[in-house]
């Protein structure tokens, strides 16, 4: 008997590829919901409700297959920073973590409707900036389609410009923490151990 197939619930083309390089086939179908983006929400809450949102759109319209949903968010100053809307917003966001350090947290849930299967688990990360200067922030953003990434960034995109380390797993900070997600998966029987 085949396994029922596997959902990305995202968008998001890094999760595409962090998932693919698992080796595990699967379809992408996009959650049409609107994310929970108060930017004074717990950052935990708000990614695990919004992965959660996502899968579980899915799965009810696909209830025989699995389905996999992330959340990826930036927190700093009490306060998430989801994506920019536009390049003054980004702009503003670099400015706020340049020199300091943030957490990034992922949220990951896991859905299969008719094995009765929910998963839902938590991600954290630790990135710290470089000093950035105005000039580091305007090549940054000439370099980078920041709009689609939290925090105005993305680690895995010219991040030597504006990084100075992290702790951590580095897929979590790119949007989909792939070991977790393995074990999961592994769990559940969609991958071999």
């Amino acid at each position: 008997m085949s396994q029922p197939p596997l959902i990305l619930a995202s968008a998001s083309p890094r999760r595409r590829e962090l998932l693919a390089g698992l080796g595990v086939t699967f379809d992408v179908i996009t959650a049409q919901v609107t994310e929970h983006e108060d930017s004074t929400t717990d950052p935990r809450v708000m990614v695990a409700h919004n992965a959660a949102l996502k899968a579980d759109w899915v799965a009810a319209r696909h209830p025989q297959s699995w389905v996999l949903g992330a959340d990826t968010t930036v927190f700093i100053d009490g306060h998430a920073l989801n994506k920019p809307a536009d390049a003054a917003e980004a702009r503003a966001m670099l400015r706020r973590l340049s020199g300091r350090s943030h957490t990034v947290f992922t949220g990951i849930a896991l859905r299969n409707e008719s094995a009765g299967v929910r998963i839902d688990e938590g991600v954290a990360s630790e990135v710290t900036m470089q000093v950035l200067d105005e000039a580091i922030i305007e090549s940054y953003l000439a370099k980078v389609h920041t709009l689609d990434k939290a925090g105005g960034y993305g680690i895995q995109d010219h991040g030597e410009l504006i990084v100075a380390n992290y702790t951590g797993s580095l897929t979590n900070i790119i949007g989909l923490p792939v070991d977790e997600t393995k074990q999961i998966l592994t769990r559940c029987g969609l991958l071999k151990s």
